[in-house]
């Protein structure tokens, strides 16, 4: 893409946007990340997008850092700047608010209730994500079974352990060496 300002306010604006619904972190939001830069803006690839999000979450540091390169990708320095900015300003000093007002009211039957609710609301959100992150690999031939089982292992995993989650991206990791996915 060409780093017009109105590319980059339009970039802005959208990431300021998935802020305010990034609850469970911006991973949760990359549903909506890849329909507004791959499917709307064609700025880049669907290979190109779970490739940016892969490199980034492999890479110490915030789970955020994909948001700069997706970023990246899409603009150079001003995308990642300009994403960077959209995504972390509204949810900080939202945040920022609600911990304050939150914690002088913990106890409260009404606090209690919102932070209760919030727990399938990200499950969802983070579900989506991962069908979106896994559906170019589940439509390929090649992949498919690969990709099922890595799946069905993940979730299994997850689900009756407390294994860290880095174990099962070194599992990713070393299947797609393979080329098993």
């Amino acid at each position: 893409m060409n780093p017009t300002p109105s590319n980059l306010v339009g970039l802005f604006g959208h990431f300021l946007l998935l802020s305010m619904l990034s609850v469970g972190g911006a991973i949760a939001t990359v549903p909506d990340m890849h329909r507004y830069i791959v499917v709307d803006q064609h700025w880049l690839t669907d290979a190109q997008f779970t490739a940016s999000i892969a490199i980034a979450q492999a890479a110490p540091g915030p789970n955020v850092l994909f948001v700069a390169v997706l970023g990246w990708n899409v603009a150079g320095l001003l995308g990642a700047l300009t994403t960077m900015a959209g995504i972390l300003l509204p949810s900080t000093a939202l945040s920022l608010w609600a911990t304050r007002w939150g914690t002088q009211r913990r106890e409260t039957r009404a606090v209690r209730a919102f932070t209760s609710g919030l727990t399938p609301l990200t499950v969802g959100l983070l579900l989506s994500t991962g069908w979106v992150l896994a559906e170019p690999y589940l439509r390929n031939p090649h992949s498919r079974w690969g990709a099922l089982a890595l799946v069905a292992i993940s979730v299994a995993v997850m689900m009756r352990t407390r294994l860290s989650p880095m174990w099962l991206v070194a599992l990713g990791m070393g299947a797609g060496a393979l080329g098993w996915v």
